[in-house]
């Protein structure tokens, strides 16, 4: 296929990656607000959209790391990763796989999607040519530390605030403040942190500029969001753990403080790992974790990369065969 073909393909592909990340983690940061009964279902929704948009504005400037990480130079050579049927591989492979775990229900990581795409895609045309330290250095590593760095912050957090008599079991007016607030700030974090990877497919792409891409990926997001939430937010904010306003608010700090840091420092960790990670620890002190449902979230998070790498794979191997 020619250039002039794949382009307008690689733009729809990582569009509806961007719309598929919007139905499946837009509500990750109000879900213990519906969860605990502190706003309705259309009140979480709207406050997820108005914050994560605010987050992916402020990724214009501050993802430049981000940004770079997820072109895929550096994993495989740079000639490969400016090849528009690269591009298209990875965000076809993705995609698919997002918007298939977002109609199960299951809250996967966009980053797990993305890597599996890079590492498909990779392989497909040479196997030799990824590099694997770097697979593991710039990626691999930080996503395995997240979960677990989220399930102990979580638990310290709960346990700290509990202590002080900051987490009240029903609530009050500045309970609910706090709540609203911490649920706003995981959705910052995550437009922040998951905005740049999605754009990174688009950039240069039929002479899309960062800012460009970024803000189409913002508003693809949104919709995602608004139109095609409610089954992943029936799963995290009913189904992972029974909580407490307060412990929700603990579990929000605990996904933002983790999600922010790691933005920053240009570390791609999945903020569906570090709220379910949250969720979780909090779910295990107060022995309220809803393993039937946990464990099925925790498995899918095994398969999303491998699923992906393989779309992505046969992808590849298919615009190659059309050439």
């Amino acid at each position: 296929m020619s250039a002039s073909v794949l382009e307008p393909l690689i733009i729809i592909a990582a569009l509806a990656l961007a719309y598929a990340n919007g139905a499946n983690a837009n509500f990750k940061g109000v879900a213990s607000l519906f969860g605990s009964g502190t706003v309705s279902y259309w009140g979480a929704v709207k406050w997820a959209t108005v914050t994560t948009a605010a987050g992916c504005l402020v990724a214009v400037w501050a993802s430049g790391s981000l940004l770079a990480a997820f072109t895929g130079k550096g994993l495989v050579p740079s000639e490969l990763a400016a090849e528009p049927r690269f591009l298209f591989a990875v965000a076809a492979g993705a995609g698919l796989a997002n918007l298939a775990a977002t109609r199960l229900g299951f809250p996967v990581s966009t980053t797990h999607l993305l890597l599996g795409g890079l590492l498909g895609a990779g392989l497909g045309e040479r196997p030799e040519a990824v590099n694997f330290q770097r697979l593991w250095e710039t990626f691999v590593r930080p996503l395995l530390l997240a979960p677990l760095l989220a399930i102990v912050l979580g638990t310290a957090l709960y346990y700290g605030l509990k202590s002080l008599r900051w987490v009240p079991e029903t609530r009050n007016r500045t309970l609910d403040v706090l709540h609203f607030l911490s649920g706003g700030a995981v959705c910052f974090a995550r437009g922040l942190n998951d905005t740049a990877k999605m754009a990174a497919l688009m950039v240069g792409v039929a002479g899309l500029s960062v800012k460009a891409s970024m803000l189409l990926v913002l508003v693809t997001m949104a919709l995602g969001g608004i139109l095609s939430a409610r089954q992943v937010a029936d799963t995290l904010a009913n189904k992972i753990t029974g909580m407490s306003p307060g412990q929700g608010f603990v579990a929000n700090l605990a996904t933002s403080v983790l999600t922010t840091t790691a933005s920053l420092h240009g570390l791609p960790v999945s903020t569906t790992h570090a709220s379910v990670g949250a969720l979780l620890g909090i779910g295990i002190t107060t022995r309220q974790a809803k393993w039937k449902t946990a464990i099925p979230v925790l498995l899918a998070w095994l398969v999303t990369l491998p699923c992906a790498a393989l779309l992505s794979a046969l992808t590849w191997r298919w615009i190659a065969a059309a050439k």
